[in-house]
């Protein structure tokens, strides 16, 4: 496993994966215990990961094409590709991923495998909010949420502009 830190406007972001792909992209809230201590640091690994990455904070990139190799359940996996298709500057609620990914009584799950997704950002978990449209927990912490809907051009509530002054 291949690891490399990038700053970004949301903090630094830890980068973790193989020959395989991107299979992690951690905030610095969010990668206690990361990098391992048997990862080696990339050499150019995941440069293209940093090229998209600062093309996306710059509003200049608006779907990411990497190759992502997330760890997780079938149904967590389903849960991930849906999010991959909600458009930049758009948001959706847990029920309606539910309904989409063909489950509609599982809105509970898919939240757990929407907090569980590895590839934050890239796989945009961002862009789920609560039905009531209240931004709900985000493992990056709701002003990251807040300024990555920002960016993207979404619409905040007054109170959710709040907390960009955090």
């Amino acid at each position: 496993m291949y690891f490399r830190f990038h700053d970004s406007p949301t903090g630094s972001l830890l980068l973790a994966g193989d020959d395989a792909g991107l299979q992690m992209l951690y905030m610095d809230t969010e990668r206690r215990g990361y990098p391992n201590a048997d990862w080696q640091p990339a050499s150019r690994q995941f440069d293209e990961v940093c090229r998209q990455l600062d093309r996306y904070f710059e509003g200049r990139l608006k779907r990411f094409d990497l190759s992502l190799a997330p760890h997780g359940t079938p149904f967590q996996q389903r849960v991930w590709q849906a999010l991959l298709e909600i458009p930049y500057g758009h948001t959706t609620s847990y029920s309606e991923l539910a309904k989409r990914i063909g489950n509609p009584k599982s809105v509970r799950a898919v939240g757990t495998a929407n907090g569980a997704n590895p590839i934050s950002i890239i796989i945009p978990c961002h862009r789920v909010i609560g039905r009531d449209g209240s931004l709900t927990g985000y493992a990056g912490g709701l002003a990251r949420k807040a300024l990555l809907l920002k960016l993207e051009g979404v619409k905040l509530q007054p109170e959710q502009d709040q907390l960009l002054l955090i």
